[in-house]
């Protein structure tokens, strides 16, 4: 990595990457760093069968390559020559992932970069080291609060000093007016928001708390044809957005790297002008808008947000079209339990999967829903579309059709005067769930062209 690279690893990285090493969720650097537990030593020795500086061979050739994996810049190659530039990236790559800077293959590191060793060391947890031994651990037992006295108080100020902000008077164990301001400055430099209150996500970022691991419910319904992209095997806390940096930042960036998008610059922990084309890169490859923009489609693809519970394979309107987060929010007496998508009169309205019509609505009978179908699947799990302006030729109950098959049109029949699809999810039969998830991961509110009949 160049000297001029390495203006971008901030104290924001290194926190970031410590935090993710203590909570056991190493994000993949291109496929490299994925253990949840790498070995740990207090040892700056060289580990066994490693090459030590001024070697050559094949084992420096497989040093240089594990760093190279991992988005670092070693100019010239993999050489095989263990020299001064090899040992700086090294360096550089060890204060990034919160490791002791030796410029030393010791066991740590080569487990990080997973190269052979002879002998294999035991493993254990890396944790964030602290100003102060902690007899209570690196976790803290619960979140404190301001005027707080206790052994979490000291954890968290133990791991804001690990991670260069000053708390003045040290880890004396109160949450006062040092610790506030402390939190403060790491929230700011984290992108957080600055808040001065230890909240989950500063606690996760500082290492103090253990990420929660998040799983996917069970696809109930037809899956899309497309095949998953690469994940960097960690979920975003929040969608990150240009200008931001930090955790979710590293998360993105080793992601696109999984998936084959060079990120100039590496898992800086900085959304900037790299970041934001090699976003733009990944959406054009997989025939997305190219925009630059990490929204729900882009991240569901790329594995950083958990996918639906439901997964559509295809999205219900011809664009163009809109929609917006419309889950429970008041309709009368009553709340909303779909997402409406705003399209124009007469647009093409999709099947979402494979299944059959097992109810349809009439706009002489139905005067809420107006012309409406339900699309039931397989499984018994059913999606309700309202507000058509007429039913396709050929649908009706009984009527099996196929994900990507005009059912309808849409319109504004029932009780809207704004054209649009009120579309809802009820996984196996049951009650409506949030819709918004399932149909943004599919968004192709920008295609306008119809789909070609499957």
């Amino acid at each position: 990595m160049s000297y001029s690279h390495k203006k971008f690893i901030s104290k924001i990285a290194i926190a970031a990457f410590a935090a993710i090493l203590a909570s056991t969720t190493l994000p993949t650097l291109t496929g490299a760093v994925s253990a949840a537990t790498v070995t740990s030593t207090s040892s700056s020795k060289t580990a066994p069968g490693q090459p030590t500086f001024g070697q050559s061979g094949p084992n420096v050739v497989a040093l240089q390559k594990a760093i190279m994996r991992n988005g670092f810049t070693l100019r010239g190659g993999a050489t095989g020559k263990f020299d001064a530039r090899t040992r700086t990236v090294l360096r550089t790559f060890q204060k990034v992932v919160g490791l002791k800077v030796t410029g030393v293959v010791d066991s740590a590191t080569a487990a990080v970069l997973k190269l052979n060793t002879v002998e294999a060391p035991q493993a254990q947890t890396v944790a964030v080291p602290a100003a102060t031994p902690v007899k209570a651990g690196p976790f803290v037992s619960r979140l404190p609060k301001r005027g707080q006295g206790s052994k979490d108080v000291v954890i968290v100020q133990n791991a804001l000093m690990a991670a260069g902000i000053r708390v003045a008077g040290g880890a004396d164990g109160i949450f006062g007016n040092a610790t506030t301001r402390a939190i403060r400055s790491f929230q700011k430099a984290s992108g957080l928001k600055v808040t001065g209150k230890l909240d989950q996500q500063t606690a996760i970022t500082l290492g103090v708390m253990a990420a929660p691991v998040t799983q996917a419910v069970a696809n109930p319904a037809p899956t899309t044809t497309q095949t998953p992209a690469a994940s960097s095997g960690q979920y975003v806390s929040k969608l990150p957005v240009r200008g931001q940096r930090g955790t979710d930042v590293i998360i993105l960036q080793s992601a696109l790297m999984a998936n084959g998008i060079t990120v100039k610059g590496g898992a800086d922990g900085l959304f900037g002008t790299a970041t934001a084309n090699a976003i733009s890169s990944f959406q054009k490859k997989n025939g997305f808008s190219a925009n630059g923009r990490l929204d729900n489609r882009t991240a569901t693809r790329l594995g950083i947000i958990a996918p639906p519970s439901v997964q559509l394979a295809v999205f219900p309107v011809q664009g163009p079209c809109s929609f917006e987060n419309t889950w429970q929010a008041p309709r009368g007496t009553r709340k909303h339990e779909g997402v409406d998508i705003i399209a124009a009169e007469g647009k093409l309205i999709y099947a979402v999967a494979d299944g059959t019509i097992t109810v349809k609505y009439h706009a002489a009978t139905s005067t809420r829903s107006g012309n409406g179908l339900r699309l039931t699947t397989a499984d018994g799990t059913y999606f309700m579309y309202a507000h058509l302006q007429r039913f396709a030729d050929g649908i009706e109950v009984g009527t099996q059709v196929k994900a990507g098959q005009v059912i309808g049109y849409n319109g504004k029949t029932g009780n809207t005067s704004t054209p649009h699809l009120h579309f809802e999810i009820h996984p196996r039969g049951g009650a409506a769930i949030d819709p918004t998830s399932a149909v943004a991961a599919v968004d192709a509110c920008h295609i306008t062209t119809p789909l070609p009949t499957p």
